[in-house]
């Protein structure tokens, strides 16, 4: 007898906005890899503008249909979950109404959709929590704790209602464990999808300039001060110290995604920049905003390394990239990287401090011979561990065996 052919399943896919970040990284990298395996990816936003999107999202690879980007993100720069609640509801509602059946819709980020989606009884729920929205919230004031109390509690109960939930790492599959202590008594557990990286698009020429690397979305919890930091006591050391290497040729790159319409960014980028110009680097420090993934991968191709300063990151995208691009990581020791970086293998985890990240960088700038050697080490890790196909597969199969349980 032949094989039995793999069913091919029409799958939506809902995200707050498809703009530029680690997350939206993962649900482009979803939608291609389930298209490669044959299954027809409807992907539904309240926000796509094409202009500051991954280019796959242009391809037409797979559609994407963008309703409610009337409705604000914030209100008086407040109230961002509640907004983002109502623009994913009414995402959800146009779907529902404008659009046949899926075999099943995979939400991204908020969970409050879900259980309008279970209107849908024989479509399969999928959602991915990349980290528990309540931990990553302020309860600071009374009036906060007022407003986020109702707010997470629904997070909770409808996580819950999803047929199958997915998380981007073991940390934060403990993390969701301890945070939902009810779903957890009830044995629910996530199923863990580590984000991955297309190895291939990072085949330019290798080169290790004296010049260190962040990429980052400019918010406050990506800590890319520690970088200025680290790099303002690199140049404080002495020559002994660096081998007799020019202070004059070591620089430092940050690059990331940028939003005007956020007001966090705009304001730490100019944080960041009153910081390098009060430690005297500004001739040293150079700025890079929303660089296209092209530009972003020549900037890869031409570094001795790569900062990566948010602690506790759940996941974290950038180590991959760098890594694939075979460059050596310096993170912190917490999160998400704790599972991709090999300890001075494919890169070094260090306290969250300048001086563990100055010595890090010393070390490279020491010995260039380790820097290539570490990067050879970091792309047969990650083609080996964290590569798209890999991931692809992965999803694929789960995608499979939730829609099987409608049989059993």
């Amino acid at each position: 007898m032949g094989k039995t052919a793999t069913p091919k399943l029409k799958i939506a896919i809902i995200h707050p906005d498809l703009g530029i970040g680690g997350a939206e990284r993962l649900i482009v990298d979803a939608a291609v890899q389930l298209t490669s395996h044959g299954h027809n990816v409807h992907v539904f936003t309240a926000h796509h503008d094409k202009n500051r999107c991954f280019e796959e999202t242009l391809f037409g690879t797979f559609l994407v249909t963008v309703y409610g980007a009337f409705l604000p993100r914030h209100i008086f720069y407040g109230f961002h979950a509640l907004c983002a609640y109502m623009r994913c509801i009414f995402v959800a509602l146009c779907m529902l109404l404008l659009w046949p059946t899926f075999d099943v819709i995979l939400a991204d980020q908020v969970s409050v959709i879900i259980p309008l989606l279970k209107i849908k009884k024989k479509t399969k729920i999928v959602f991915y929590c990349h980290f528990p929205d309540l931990l990553l919230a302020q309860h600071t004031t009374m009036l906060r704790r007022l407003y986020r109390g109702p707010i997470d509690k629904i997070e909770e109960i409808t996580t819950g209602m999803a047929d199958l939930i997915l998380v981007n790492s073991r940390f934060t599959s403990s993390t969701f464990a301890n945070t939902f202590r009810r779903l957890n008594a009830q044995g629910i557990q996530p199923s863990v999808l580590y984000p991955a990286v297309n190895v291939e698009q990072f085949d330019e020429p290798c080169a290790y300039k004296l010049n260190f690397l962040s990429i980052n979305r400019f918010e406050r919890k990506k800590n890319i001060d520690l970088a200025i930091s680290a790099f303002a006591m690199l140049r404080a050391c002495e020559a002994d110290v660096l081998a007799g290497h020019n202070l004059a040729e070591v620089s430092l790159t940050l690059a990331g995604g940028f939003d005007k319409r956020l007001k966090e960014n705009v304001e730490y980028i100019e944080e960041l920049k009153i910081l390098v110009e009060r430690e005297g680097l500004s001739d040293h420090v150079t700025f890079v905003t929303s660089c296209s993934t092209a530009e972003r991968n020549t900037l890869l191709s031409q570094c001795i390394g790569v900062l990566y300063t948010p602690k506790d990151e759940h996941f974290g995208i950038v180590p991959l990239e760098a890594m694939a691009a075979q460059k050596p990581v310096i993170a912190c020791n917490s999160g998400g990287p704790m599972e991709t970086i090999r300890h001075e293998v494919t890169g070094f985890l260090c306290d969250p401090t300048p001086q563990e990240f100055c010595q890090a960088m010393v070390k490279l700038i020491n010995e260039p011979q380790l820097a290539e050697k570490m990067g050879k080490e970091a792309r047969k890790h990650v083609s080996e561990a964290f590569s798209t196909k890999i991931f692809g597969q992965r999803l694929n199969q789960l995608v499979l065996d939730v829609t099987h349980r409608r049989q059993e």
